[in-house]
């Protein structure tokens, strides 16, 4: 099963909605069409005819159900996940097995005449209600005066009209303008909640869905944590413990020769001391890699502080947090916001940038902008990936927000109780 992480969809305009209603309405009637090539596909299987017409129409069906769910999220302010099972090894059976087993895709079906019915009636009303108010509005401006009076036959001589009585519309107008405006998006939430209960997951999908997502992190910070130290291994084997390995040598060579060439003993003495010096600088970077003093001495704000003032470019920093988080999330937020400014100074040709960080309802808000070229995007194996990763060993999410002229707004959240902030600094420092 997969759930595609999602921005937050934007809020149809109000006086777009009366239109989206009626496109709404007209793909609803469309929907029937589905609803019966799925059905009468569905018992063909039995001579084979039913399996190339499943291939075409549940594919179809689902694409038309994913517009819906993309369509209708901008009515309920929150995307529809889309709960199908992906098939546990390609092949055309295997795809069809797991399709035909998947609760999702007969809940789509059953979605289809449902919307075909209820959901065509609600949209159909709401965008009649606007409708009515426009007709009734212009209705007077239909009525033309002719030479011999104040009456005319419009709508092709049908009946006859007065000129001056059929301003008593206007206030039928009105009336039709004040119902659309209390009920007119509410029936168009009432269908987007509808169809919500299912084209969304079930809350046995969901409970599903999240022990495999804390398996997947679960493993995955094992892994990361398996070549953290393997880096970490790497780099004391390559730079401080053969430089100390020298340092020894040199250190040996310089007390035998000490009586015998005592200027030669000096030049390896002033070696081994920049041996010595060398690495003991590679071992505090390694050490800040690890976790850096700064975060440890001056807490969460101090450090990203200390981070946007290294940038090449101006970065406003904005924190409003009660204390400090508990160690591994204030290790974790550091390091995201690190990777995302890192990311900005590489790829965006930003001139300016902002850190925004709150706790709110029991999270970490975190919010990271540029005013680059955008077009940043969340591929494995890169930077916002590695964020994303790290986040979620934490339940953490992360949502990219990058159309490609900029600007890219990286937003993140990690899970933090109010109880397990510190109210006073771990050092006088701060």
């Amino acid at each position: 099963m997969t759930i595609a992480t999602q921005a937050p969809p934007m809020r149809y305009p109000r006086l777009a909605q009366p239109w989206i209603a009626l496109f709404l309405a007209v793909l609803a009637e469309l929907g029937i069409a589905f609803f019966v090539l799925n059905v009468v596909a569905v018992p063909l299987i039995a001579v084979w005819v039913g399996i190339p017409m499943l291939l075409v129409f549940v594919p179809a069906t689902r694409w038309f159900a994913n517009c819906h769910r993309t369509m209708l999220a901008g009515f309920t302010g929150e995307p529809i996940p889309r709960p199908y099972k992906k098939p546990p090894m390609p092949g055309i059976l295997k795809w069809l097995r797991t399709t035909l087993t998947d609760p999702a895709t007969w809940r789509d079906i059953v979605w289809l005449i449902v919307n075909a019915t209820i959901g065509f009636t609600l949209c159909l009303l709401s965008a009649v209600l606007f409708l009515a108010t426009l007709f009734y509005l212009v209705y007077p401006l239909l009525v033309g005066v002719t030479p011999e009076g104040v009456f005319t036959e419009p709508f092709g001589g049908l009946f006859t009209v007065n000129f001056w009585t059929s301003f008593l519309m206007v206030p039928v107008a009105l009336i039709a303008f004040m119902i659309w405006q209390a009920a007119g998006e509410r029936l168009l939430k009432a269908n987007a909640f509808m169809a919500r209960s299912l084209l969304g997951p079930t809350e046995s999908a969901k409970l599903a869905l999240r022990v495999r997502e804390l398996a997947e992190s679960r493993a995955e910070t094992v892994d990361t944590q398996a070549a953290e130290l393997r880096r970490i291994e790497r780099d004391l084997h390559d730079g401080a413990q053969a430089r100390l390995a020298a340092l020894s040598m040199n250190l040996g060579m310089a007390e035998e020769m000490v009586n015998r060439d005592p200027a030669q003993a000096a030049a390896l003495l002033t070696e081994a001391r920049e041996s010595a010096s060398t690495a003991l600088s590679e071992l505090r970077d390694l050490v800040r890699g690890i976790h850096p003093p700064v975060l440890a001495d001056r807490g969460l704000e101090g450090a990203v502080k200390a981070l946007a003032l290294s940038c090449p470019f101006k970065v406003d920093v904005t924190i409003d947090i009660p204390g400090r988080p508990a160690a591994p999330v204030e290790s974790a937020a550091y390091f995201a916001v690190a990777e995302a400014l890192a990311n900005a100074v590489k790829y965006s040709a930003a001139t300016n940038a902002w850190i925004q960080i709150t706790h709110e309802q029991e999270k970490l808000h975190i919010l990271v902008g540029d005013d680059g070229i955008g077009g940043a995007v969340i591929r494995p194996g890169g930077g916002l990936y590695g964020i994303e990763r790290r986040l979620a060993a934490f339940d953490g999410t992360l949502t990219v927000v990058s159309p490609s002229a900029g600007p890219t707004t990286v937003i993140m959240e990690l899970p933090c109780e109010s109880s397990s902030l510190k109210t006073t600094p771990s050092s006088g420092t701060d």
